[in-house]
């Protein structure tokens, strides 16, 4: 595996993808760290250090975990990536029901790219909106953040005029865009699938934070109480690997339907014969769902809690509390967004009919079903079935935090590791992201990452990137500026400590 890493570097075309992938997760990292002009955010993040985790900030923690921490510094990227996600579920909901959206994303291309462009408004839009939530609930910290006491922890907005609202709103937005047009281009001049890695870093970018946390839990001060022993630690890091096994086999794993090809001759040439098998997912739609359905959750939920919190709805407030974590409705919508979506996924990108008349075209049948409608029909019946064992498993694995959330009061920041969307996202954009690398280094006849074997794509829509990558030079001037940037912002931080 090492080697592996070693050979990357070998290829200029890979190295280059790889150096500007970085690159720009760096940019993005930074983003995360500028606060807004008028905001003070250390009273936020003293108020969350001192939370010992329930359920009352539960979605705030979820938020904040998505963007990176960006939220509780008050950055301008503290709306994240998911204005853009929540933007494309909808238009994809909508490519469903409409016919003229319908008709534009079959036309190709030129479809495609009028598709990608009215998504970009409507994240605008989103980004408007949720940004002037935001500020406005942040001036009345106490009623979206529950026993927030500003004389203890002090005002978070210390400007209290009309044009910061505007100006923070715009700040906002343009963090937003940034984020996807990095995104995008990591996409086509990168590695991987840009905006699940921006997703991903921000996920890691927590990871310090919750091992911190995890030592504390076992090793604490002499004279306080509720140390967790060995049994307990034995208990977690089991979990840990089990959950992760289990993600790693569900979204790898795959039923081999057996195909046969009828031999057939072309001139002198005997051609076909041989017998194959068709692979189709257990997860097909990889973690898709999840994020689908995290993004559906976390938009009304952040909605309603900042109308809530800004105009002193109380009804608004207790709405969007029954959606967090440790209620039945939060687990029932869960559940029921994730099978929707999945089935949603599958019913998009899989197409038996297609696939069916491909192996008929080409002499090719499953033993035991007639070629044509028969074997549409049996393709459907399978991944149907599929589909819902893979759905049962992402609900499981969705839920898994919160056991030690509730019943070992386990911080919200470390219990995100041990399974639940966190965990689901960070390993499958990973087994990705490998996938593609190992692509490259097949292609040059360097060995993959495995011995055996090759790391099997989640989904085949999620493929490689897109568009020429940049050439060296150019590169290494970005990450020579980029480098700049590092340094100085380890001096700035050596000088003000």
């Amino acid at each position: 595996m090492f080697s592996a890493f070693a050979n990357s570097l070998k290829i200029p075309e890979l190295r280059s993808r790889i150096f500007y992938t970085l690159a720009l997760l760096f940019v993005a990292r930074v983003g995360a760290a500028i606060p807004l002009p008028g905001i003070d955010p250390h009273p936020l993040q003293e108020f969350f250090k001192n939370q010992t985790g329930g359920t009352g900030n539960a979605m705030v923690s979820l938020y904040n975990m998505f963007t990176g921490g960006a939220l509780l510094k008050g950055a301008v990227c503290s709306l994240g990536i998911m204005p853009y996600i929540s933007a494309s579920i909808i238009f994809q909901l909508m490519t469903a029901v409409v016919p003229a959206l319908s008709r534009l994303q079959q036309e190709g291309d030129v479809g495609r790219q009028k598709l990608t462009q009215y998504t970009r408004y409507a994240t605008v839009l989103i980004c408007i909106i949720q940004g002037s939530l935001t500020i406005l609930a942040l001036e009345n910290p106490a009623k979206l953040f529950p026993g927030y006491d500003v004389g203890t922890y002090g005002t978070i907005v210390i400007v209290g005029k009309m044009s910061f609202l505007v100006t923070s709103v715009i700040y906002l937005t343009a963090g937003t865009m940034l984020m996807m047009w990095l995104g995008e281009q990591i996409t086509q001049r990168g590695i991987g699938n840009g905006v699940s890695l921006l997703i991903t870093i921000g996920i890691l970018a927590t990871l310090p934070g919750a091992a911190a946390q995890t030592y504390q839990l076992f090793f604490r001060p002499i004279g306080t109480t509720g140390n967790l022993g060995l049994p307990q630690a034995v208990i977690m890091i089991l979990l840990f690997l089990a959950v992760t096994m289990g993600i790693v086999l569900v979204v790898q794993g795959q039923r081999k339907i057996p195909v046969q090809y009828a031999k057939r001759v072309v001139g002198n040439k005997v051609m076909g014969g041989q017998s194959s098998f068709l692979p189709l997912k257990v997860n097909y739609s990889g973690v898709m769902p999840v994020i689908f359905a995290s993004a559906i959750l976390l938009f009304p939920m952040q909605i309603m809690s900042q109308l809530g919190a800004a105009f002193n709805l109380r009804f608004l407030t207790e709405f969007s509390q029954n959606l967090l974590r440790g209620h039945v409705t939060y687990y029932a919508g869960m559940s029921f967004l994730i099978l929707f979506f999945s089935y949603f996924w599958v019913s998009v990108m899989f197409k038996p009919i297609q696939i069916a008349d491909d192996l008929k075209k080409y002499g090719g049948y499953i033993p035991g079903v007639r070629p044509g409608e028969p074997t549409a029909q049996f393709l459907d019946f399978i991944m149907t079935r599929l589909t819902l064992a893979g759905a049962i498993f992402l609900t499981v694995i969705a839920v898994m935090p919160d056991i030690l959330l509730f019943e070992l009061n386990v911080p919200p920041r470390v219990a995100y590791f041990f399974g639940g969307t966190g965990m689901l996202i960070t390993v499958g954009v990973i087994l990705d992201t490998m996938r593609q690398i190992e692509t490259f280094l097949l292609q040059r006849h360097y060995d993959g990452f495995l011995k055996k074997g090759r790391i099997r794509s989640r989904s085949p829509n999620i493929g490689g990137a897109t568009g020429d990558a940049l050439e060296l030079k150019a590169v290494w001037k970005l990450c020579l500026v980029v480098g700049s940037l590092f340094l100085f912002g380890i001096v700035a931080w050596a000088v003000r400590r």
